[in-house]
């Protein structure tokens, strides 16, 4: 199983997007894949299940529900995913009930729960796709030390520049302490703009800094928002679009390089 990560600590540059189309292309190939949404808002939860999206069972609040009363050695580990309307993807659902757990899971120090729970789903998948929240939290950290790879999605603006050195401290404090397998694994250009001054020179910054830039650029589009409103990732909701092609050749470069 190759364990993905989609992480950055400032919100709308995309990650539920990038999240959810990356791990649909991965199904539509026939590559068994799951997708973990650790954020309490659950937009990933919302897109990927629509009107049968229950916010308040079941799900990764569910789990981390039984981590704190014990209960996990009752329960089947497949007990908390849902097979979503698309062939081969599945998800574990996030929950609001996750901002009253994390202080009382941070006091217990579960922070490797999540790891061993995707470890026993492992024979079954072929991809795991985790979604953060917004912040360098319990759950964001619980998901850095599930995962192999790190991808940080970058939306060409200089507050997100400023920020993005402090985030790649945070991943890789965590690899030094807690995940030795962990590295960032691209950092992916998002709503790019390329006869746009701007974006073009903070790419090219951040490549002359030897970061690990992804070649391949996605664009925005109000394709994207149709896509959220119907609850349908774009391999599915347009096959033949332009940004359904970059993100196509987004996983390809994924694939290959891993």
């Amino acid at each position: 199983m190759r364990r993905r990560v989609v992480f950055n600590q400032k919100g709308g540059v995309g990650k539920t997007s990038i999240t959810c189309n990356l791990a649909a292309i991965g199904a539509a190939r026939g590559s068994p894949t799951l997708v973990v949404d650790l954020d309490p808002q659950g937009n990933t939860s919302q897109y990927l299940l629509g009107s049968r999206y229950d916010e308040t069972n079941g799900g990764v609040g569910a789990f981390y529900q039984d981590c704190l009363s014990f209960r996990l050695l009752e329960r089947d580990p497949y007990e908390y995913v849902e097979q979503t309307d698309f062939d081969d993807l599945h998800l574990i659902a996030s929950s609001p009930v996750l901002n009253e757990l994390e202080p009382k899971l941070q006091a217990k120090h579960k922070i490797y729960k999540l790891r061993d729970l995707i470890r026993e789903l492992d024979d079954d998948f072929a991809a795991v796709f985790i979604d953060t929240p917004p912040a360098f939290n319990f759950f964001t950290l619980s998901a850095l030390i599930a995962a192999e790879g790190c991808l940080i999605p970058f939306d060409c603006d200089d507050f997100s520049r400023r920020a993005l050195y402090q985030l790649l401290e945070n991943v890789a404090e965590t690899r030094s302490d807690h995940n030795r397998d962990l590295r960032v694994e691209g950092i992916i250009i998002n709503q790019f703009l390329p006869r746009a001054n701007l974006p073009r020179r903070l790419v090219e910054e951040l490549c002359q800094d030897g970061l690990p830039v992804l070649e391949s650029h996605l664009s925005s589009s109000v394709k994207m928002r149709e896509s959220h409103e119907q609850a349908t990732p774009l391999v599915h909701l347009a096959p033949k679009h332009k940004l359904t092609a970059q993100y196509i050749a987004l996983y390809d470069e994924l694939t290959h390089a891993a």
